[in-house]
């Protein structure tokens, strides 16, 4: 039979994928390394396991021992999956800015979370790197897996991720993409190919309110830098061991709102439902296409999945509220849409009581009058009951006799300003051209569309 004994097998292995629609203007091969396929759903359960082994195999972490670390949701993930087979405890601290759904899942895994402020520096005692050491001292045969300086965590990509993308990609790969949190991926990762192949460019993904960036390109540790951001998985207010500078060739910035429109654009562009450090790493990507030329082979990290962020990036509200949603303004002829394109109108050579009769069948207060298959007059319910009021025989005269001037008329490819602008000039409508004909908006169409 072709099974696994436990789950923790089925670790790494995972595909490179090509993207297409996402990358269309680059002049290069972008590959994706979807980490999403690992059982814990992120790259994090590669560094985890190796973190617990090199741990078990020092006599660091024993039977019935408990596992403590600060995470932000992934890492936490692996250790929690690998500490049930293996039979420890787990008590995590991580930040308030993480998605509830990442610590709702490592609870799901019977993990302790204890949630802390993002606000303060890593030596502020409230701090989650702060609080998870402090626990580490006051709880028994407890061990600290400490993912930023712990080397395992680098070495494991050393192991794992590097030779898999050698290989997957024949070691035709010319650029490596990695979003920087922990640095332990982009590290490991890139070392190995290095030493395949000293001219493999490794870039690296920061944020802004991270220190990395400037770090590497002046040396020096700007405490000015570092301010909250929303980005998740990537950046740092300190410099953690497994970050080997002189392995990353570049560092590029991306801003919140566009890894947040980028981690959506991935899902809908390219069928990869993936969470916020990919959007970073792709958004970061087209900020430096100039870069890169035909036959450049790149390899962008995914490193978990998109269900941990359906609270934050994939929740229009939440992006609403942040000013990241990047919406179409709909045109005429997107308000047209769903609505019942057979237009009531009336001929102005009519009597005015057919008007009268269609507009009592239909509900409606106005209507377009046609003569020669163009527009020449509108009749409102107010000017049929000043006319009938004034005389009641009105009803057999022409409806030319009653109507008011016509209805402005629209291109499909108007925009939502214009139609709103002809309809807040005291028009009742707007008619919009047609292929056989003309469609109608008013403004309960409009308001019907933007609710």
């Amino acid at each position: 039979m072709k099974i696994h004994e436990n789950i923790l097998s089925t670790i790494g292995n995972t595909p490179l994928v090509k993207l297409n629609r996402i990358v269309a203007d680059l002049p290069c091969t972008v590959l994706a390394k979807v980490e999403t396929f690992n059982p814990g759903n992120s790259i994090k359960d590669r560094m985890a396991l190796k973190m617990i082994e090199d741990a078990e195999k020092a006599g660091k972490l024993k039977p019935g021992y408990t596992i403590i670390e600060g995470t932000s949701g992934n890492t936490g993930m692996g250790l929690a999956m690998a500490a049930i087979i293996k039979g420890y405890k787990c008590i995590f601290t991580t930040t308030d800015k993480q998605s509830k759904e990442k610590v709702d899942a490592l609870r799901a895994f019977g993990a302790e979370v204890i949630v802390c402020p993002t606000n303060v520096d890593p030596e502020d005692p409230r701090s989650y790197y702060s609080v998870s050491s402090r626990l580490e001292k006051e709880t028994p045969n407890s061990w600290k897996a400490n993912q930023y300086d712990n080397l395992s965590n680098s070495q494991a990509h050393y192991e794992s991720t590097g030779p898999e993308i050698w290989d997957q990609t024949d070691g035709k790969i010319t650029h490596l993409l990695v979003g920087v949190g922990t640095g332990g991926t982009i590290s490991g990762t890139g070392r190995y190919l290095k030493e395949k192949n000293p001219g493999i460019q490794v870039w690296g993904i920061d944020t802004y309110g991270s220190v990395f960036k400037k770090l590497k390109e002046t040396g020096i540790f700007d405490k000015n830098e570092i301010y909250p951001y929303i980005t998740e998985g990537i950046g740092e207010d300190f410099v953690p061991q497994n970050v080997d500078m002189d392995l990353i060739d570049l560092f590029e910035k991306v801003t919140d709102r566009d890894a947040a429109i980028y981690t959506r654009k991935i899902t809908r562009d390219e069928g990869i439902f993936v969470g916020n450090s990919a959007g970073a790493a792709m958004a970061g990507l087209m900020q430096m296409k100039d870069k890169l030329k035909p036959g450049d082979v790149v390899v962008v990290i995914f490193h978990d999945h998109g269900t941990r962020y359906l609270g934050k990036m994939f929740n229009d509200d939440w992006m609403r509220e942040r000013g990241f949603l990047v919406e179409e303004k709909p045109t005429a002829a997107d308000l047209l849409k769903g609505k019942d394109l057979q237009l009531l109108s009336v001929e102005a050579a009519e009597p005015v009581r057919n008007a009268i009769d269609l507009m009592r069948a239909h509900n409606i207060d106005q209507l377009p009058v046609f003569e020669g298959g163009k527009p020449v007059g509108t009749i409102t319910d107010a000017r049929l009951f000043d006319a009938i009021l004034e005389d009641a025989d009105v009803r057999l005269q022409a409806c030319r006799v009653v109507m008011g001037p016509a209805l402005p008329v629209l291109k499909p490819e108007a925009t939502l300003e214009e139609v709103a602008g002809n309809l807040g000039n005291g028009s009742p409508a707007v008619l919009v051209e047609q292929a056989n004909g003309y469609g109608i908006l008013t403004k309960q169409d409009i308001l019907g569309k933007l609710r």
